[in-house]
């Protein structure tokens, strides 16, 4: 046994010194080759965790997320032969994956579905060069687009539970290289607006570039990876939160059923619990049930969400026309964790900040999808004890138009 332990660290060392010798290298090729001379038995016996966990494992030791994204597509691209012939053993949660409605299943299809969007992309993105027209491009690219949703349904719904499974390296990878993906789409957008087609070849070739290999890396590293990490309970939480980002292009499936799933199930996650409508909690001012507190929240005009003082998602209002997406996969999730990993740094020092007492508010606004949104953080206090953040965002367009003023009695005069 400890034989095979110690093959099995061995295995993880030289894996790592493989990565770390494809970042440093400046001639790409000629060093892929000498890995794969080198190192040819094990690139052979690769598994896609072991690859996911190198990756973690850099992360821990101090390495820059930003560096491991870097060298992500490399040593994928170094170890592609392995991860195309490796195969998911066809039993236990693999098999139930293929299912028609198991989050891999939607994932995959959603994929497909890519795939084919991406060639019709392509054929127009020529096809502009030639009638030096963007309309059916266009068309073309915001069909594209729609993948957007399936990457926040991973960030919002697949990352955290692989977090709380204590696997945090993919997800911040990934996260970053949705963020790469999605910074093309906004060039590429910018150029199709001002009719510069040499800029939508090159930014769209990009893309295209971009988003298989994402592609590639789901298939071949994240979800066999998640597979072997996370328990039939937890997939079907996460079923059951995803509605709640939606999906691009496609409908998930029915053939696997998460209520029929949790049946044979005995480790579910624990249900919030009713503690019914006639229990009051007493408030400062006045005494509200739990439905009465629910319900006004959700109905505010407004996104609301609260994290605690150990920097913990608590909370968010779950509202018919949210400005942002979040799942019920984001409860209990560090909050670091809930923003890219370029605006992490911002995130904690806006956080110490509220600490320290150093700020009272921080205060953004953005323009998106023609709308204008007001993002206001606040820090929450008890006495002198700091208790976490509230997020409030709305989206203030008309609010930013009205002019004059408008009674309470001018509404009513019919």
């Amino acid at each position: 046994m400890s034989e095979l332990i110690d093959n099995n660290r061995k295995r993880k060392e030289d894996l790592k010194e493989i990565i770390k010798t494809l970042n440093k290298s400046e001639d790409h090729e000629r060093t892929r080759s000498e890995m794969k001379k080198r190192f040819s038995k094990i690139l052979k016996t690769l598994s896609p965790e072991e690859i996911a966990e190198a990756e973690q494992s850099l992360i821990q030791e101090g390495m820059a997320v930003e560096e491991v994204q870097k060298l992500c597509e490399i040593h994928v691209d170094a170890f592609e032969d392995t991860l195309k012939k490796n195969r998911a053993k066809d039993r236990g949660a693999a098999r139930l994956a293929k299912m028609p409605g198991h989050p891999v299943a939607t994932y995959r299809a959603e994929n497909a579905r890519l795939k084919i969007e991406l060639r019709h992309f392509g054929r127009e993105l020529k096809a502009a060069r030639k009638t030096l027209s963007t309309e059916h491009l266009a068309h073309a690219f915001e069909s594209v687009s729609r993948i957007e949703v399936h990457y926040e349904r991973k960030e919002n719904q697949l990352f955290p539970y692989l977090e709380n499974a204590g696997f945090t390296g993919p997800s911040k990878v990934m996260w970053g290289k949705h963020d790469e993906i999605r910074e093309i789409m906004r060039a590429f957008r910018t150029a199709l607006a001002e009719g510069n087609i040499e800029q939508c070849r090159i930014r769209g070739t990009g893309m295209i570039r971009a988003m298989k290999r994402m592609v590639f890396m789901e298939e071949k590293i994240l979800f066999p990876t998640a597979l072997t990490k996370l328990p039939e309970a937890i997939w079907i939480a996460i079923r059951r939160g995803e509605a709640a980002i939606g999906y691009a292009w496609i409908k998930p499936g029915n053939l696997w059923d998460p209520n029929v799933a949790e049946s044979a199930v005995r480790d579910k996650p624990p249900e919030a619990h009713d503690t019914g409508a006639e229990s009051r909690l007493p408030l400062d001012t006045g005494e509200l049930t739990l439905e009465q507190i629910n319900l006004m929240l959700k109905n505010l005009p407004v996104d609301i969400s609260f994290v605690d003082e150990h920097d913990i998602v608590r909370y968010y209002s779950d509202n018919a026309d949210r400005i942002f997406p979040r799942s019920p996969g984001v409860i209990g999730r560090a909050v670091q964790n809930c923003h890219p990993p370029s605006s992490v740094h911002v995130v904690q020092k806006i956080v110490d900040d509220f600490r320290s007492g150093k700020r009272e508010v921080a205060e953004f606004w953005i323009q998106m999808r023609g709308k204008f949104v007001h993002i206001r953080y606040f820090p929450v206090f008890s006495g002198d004890t700091y208790r976490g953040v509230i997020e409030v965002s709305q989206e203030v367009s008309g609010i930013r138009s009205l002019e004059g003023e408008k009674r309470i009695l001018d509404g009513e005069k019919d």
